[in-house]
């Protein structure tokens, strides 16, 4: 697999132009924006950008975030969702990754939560065929059930995709999937519809369950066996996206990062 670059791996010292500027400096083909500094740079100047680089974009991270307390905040959810499509058209994104949301706030409902995620999705499907874009359901470890997304599992997402249909697929995560004891079936389930495969590793121990990610080969995950499991199954993409949320990362030169990633990308991935 290709190495793609994700541009939270490189937040707190990177916009999108410098991210743009180091993947063809380090030779990564391939990038996958987050919608922060895509907008920032502006959508069209940015599309123009990574053309002229030569890079193929993986994804763009993210939609969702359906649930909502009242029937305006899911309205705002289904039009931000919208504009997301439209970004990852002009951009020319393999697809757009969806971080579906957690539980709105006040709430314990959380079949509810679910079933406002269950109809987001279907509002926003027509919108998305329409533009070829590709809605990637990423599961989330269920330590972030209540805030972040009650799509905890990959059975879920394929779940979902089965009502979905055509334009619908699974953005994988090793992070978030490792410790499912149903993986191996689920992956040979989800076969051509893995639309993304994001690499990092689990520290032990984890200082934070969000911004505590390692490089790849630094931490448990046996990403190989993962990666092997995804070609198996049929994953028709050619690139291994590299997201990593950390503070201890961020503190580091953007350009080691990206060495290192390159490195370990050969070695572990």
């Amino acid at each position: 697999m290709h190495l793609s670059l994700n541009t939270v791996t490189v937040k707190e010292r990177w916009g999108l132009a410098e991210c743009i500027e180091g993947c063809a400096r380090h030779g990564i083909p391939g990038i996958s924006p987050w919608r922060d500094v895509l907008q920032a740079m502006g959508v069209e100047k940015a599309a123009k950008h990574i053309r002229d680089a030569g890079l193929v974009v993986t994804g763009l991270c993210r939609g969702g975030m359906f649930p909502a307390a009242d029937a305006a905040g899911r309205a705002a959810a289904l039009e931000d969702n919208r504009r997301a499509i439209a970004e990852a058209h002009a951009i020319g994104a393999r697809c757009l990754v969806m971080v579906c949301g957690g539980l709105p706030p006040g709430s314990k409902d959380l079949p509810a939560a679910r079933e406002q995620v269950r109809e987001g999705l279907h509002a926003i499907m027509p919108d998305a065929r329409a533009a070829g874009v590709t809605i990637a359901l990423e599961p989330l470890h269920p330590m972030t059930c209540a805030d972040r997304s009650v799509l905890s599992t990959l059975g879920q997402a394929l779940d979902l995709c089965d009502e979905l249909g055509a334009g619908s697929g699974v953005a994988l995560d090793v992070y978030h999937v490792w410790w499912d004891p149903d993986l191996a079936r689920q992956v040979a389930r989800a076969g051509s519809r893995i639309a993304a495969f994001h690499v990092c590793d689990w520290k032990v121990p984890t200082t934070d369950t969000v911004f505590d990610r390692g490089l790849p080969g630094e931490g448990v995950i046996d990403i190989p066996a993962i990666r092997r499991m995804v070609v198996q199954a049929g994953y028709a993409g050619d690139f291994a996206e590299v997201e990593i949320l950390s503070k201890r990362w961020w503190a580091h030169d953007p350009d080691e990062v990206l060495a290192e990633i390159k490195a370990r990308h050969r070695t572990v991935v």
